[in-house]
């Protein structure tokens, strides 16, 4: 909570829920004469994030207007003749064009994955290998999105360079690293984060962050000094791709989209698909 306050309430002011109500006009006559039990049941006590008190009634806030956004891209476009014949080269010179252009974090994509009944999820991680095979990346094996994959094995990967008016969807199966890949990038990891791999069962309900602190200090004893080895519980995907598009912004969103699709044999083809 606090830091969602932080994030959207400016400096120094209080954060608080008020009830957004149609307006007036909107309403019928009789929908706008007053009902006590409806205002009653509307009403939000705005609280005090830092104390947990409620404090006086929060002055109504307008809405941003997401539709009144507009940003013409004028990047330059994208054509076949442009793309390497390998899906995966063709990534990885993204990726690097996106890291010259200082994109933060350039290897953060959404992971898409659903159950066996369908229901979709969707989070963000971490590349950490692009290999000939496919996509890499790591988590713990009894998190939400490690059950998605042992029970459907498919996913889909979003990656976005807003700056540069890029993105790369994919999707294909996928499956376990070996243990020893994911031991050999394991112990790439700073010692922190090795041990917070320990100390934190993944999408869990804790009390508080207290207990994840302590859950660290008794790993960080535990270990010492001494090597801090891969946790039975953790380790690496690979996404491997059957279909990669790369999507390239243009003016009046007459954007460019080719994409490479898997054939029986292994061949690529590219397609050009409508924006």
């Amino acid at each position: 909570r606090e830091k969602s306050c932080a994030m959207i309430m400016p400096p120094g002011e209080k954060c608080g829920l008020v009830p957004v109500l149609p307006e007036p006009n909107a309403l019928s006559q009789a929908a706008r004469q007053p009902r006590s039990d409806i205002i009653r049941a509307l009403r939000k006590i705005p609280i005090d994030c830092d104390s947990g008190a409620s404090v006086g009634p929060t002055p109504s806030r307008k809405r941003m207007s997401i539709d009144e956004i507009r940003e013409r891209y004028s990047r330059a476009g994208l054509s076949q003749r442009d793309l390497d014949p390998d899906p995966i080269l063709q990534f990885e010179q993204w990726l690097r064009d996106a890291a010259a252009a200082g994109v933060f974090e350039p290897g953060a994509a959404c992971l898409a994955t659903a159950s066996r009944q369908g229901e979709p999820s969707a989070r963000m991680v971490l590349l950490k290998g692009v290999e000939d095979n496919g996509f890499i990346f790591f988590t713990n094996y009894g998190s939400p999105k490690a059950r998605d994959l042992a029970e459907n094995p498919r996913a889909a990967l979003v990656l976005a360079w807003v700056e540069l008016a890029r993105q790369v969807r994919i999707s294909g199966s996928v499956e376990r690293i070996s243990r020893q890949e994911s031991a050999r990038y394991f112990e790439s990891r700073p010692a922190g984060s090795r041990l917070s791999a320990w100390a934190s069962h993944q999408s869990e309900v804790i009390d508080s962050r207290q207990v994840l602190e302590e859950q660290l200090q008794r790993f960080q004893a535990r270990f010492g000094d001494g090597d801090i080895p891969l946790p039975p519980f953790w380790g690496g995907y690979c996404l491997s791709p059957t279909q990669i598009e790369f999507w390239q912004g243009r003016p009046d969103r007459l954007n460019d989209r080719l994409r490479y699709r898997r054939q029986a044999e292994g061949r690529w083809v590219v397609e050009r698909l409508a924006p």
